[in-house]
């Protein structure tokens, strides 16, 4: 499902010296796999899981995404490429605060090859707990409802990959069990491979797979992390 070999990422710092942040030389993930990625702040996994998605663009490697390269693309060839296949549940939920909870899903869908679905979209809702909350607006609801809506909006898609960057990061221990447990549970049910990053010791303990993203991260070696 996803292959990545010799993918590079570096940034200019403040001095003006460039850092390399990401040198991963080889990872792989399975059709349906589901696979925690250890790693402390600053440790450069979000820059990882961008440079999968193709919010960034890498200085070099590939990455090839269920038989598509998402590194020989431009931007809105990476955007569409990310529309079909991927979903990504951020941290910060990222919901557009002007449009109802139904709206932020179907206008997810919008990018998507199949299109605005806002019966799919309902039905992911109600799935996710959150029938009775399709005219609310992001405000209106909890933190734990409002991660409920990003799950929704990141599955609603059917995508093959899921990236989840420290999606339990703002939830208690309680809500954070249990987005988890959603997360997972509907990646299984649509056949879906899952990566998620974390530095929670909670969650990452819920995974069968489990890797450290220094163990991949040569990066992080040569700068004796």
């Amino acid at each position: 499902m996803l292959a990545v070999t010799q993918l590079q990422k570096s940034f200019v710092s403040p001095e003006g010296t460039r850092v390399e942040i990401v040198k991963v030389e080889s990872f792989a993930l399975a059709v349906g796999a589901q696979l925690a990625l250890r790693g402390e702040s600053g440790s450069g996994k979000t820059t990882f899981l961008h440079l999968i998605a193709g919010i960034l663009a890498a200085d070099g490697g590939q990455v090839v995404i269920d038989g598509a390269e998402m590194t020989a693309l431009g931007e809105a060839g990476r955007d569409r490429l990310r529309a079909e296949k991927i979903g990504y549940i951020f941290q910060t939920f990222n919901l557009l605060q002007g449009y109802t909870v139904l709206e932020n899903v179907v206008l997810g869908m919008s990018f998507g090859p199949r299109g605005a679905d806002r019966k799919h979209a309902k039905e992911m809702l109600e799935r996710v707990g959150l029938g009775h909350r399709l005219d609310h607006f992001p405000a209106q609801l909890s933190t734990g409802q409002q991660q409920r809506v990003a799950v929704a909006r990141a599955l609603a898609n059917r995508p093959k990959l899921v990236l989840a960057d420290e999606p339990t990061g703002n939830l208690d221990h309680k809500h954070s069990r249990e987005a988890l447990a959603l997360i997972r549970e509907v990646c299984r049910e649509n056949g879906a491979a899952l990566l998620l990053v974390s530095h929670d010791e909670e969650v990452l303990r819920q995974f069968e797979l489990r890797r450290d993203f220094a163990d991949i991260n040569g990066a992080l070696k040569e700068a004796g992390k």
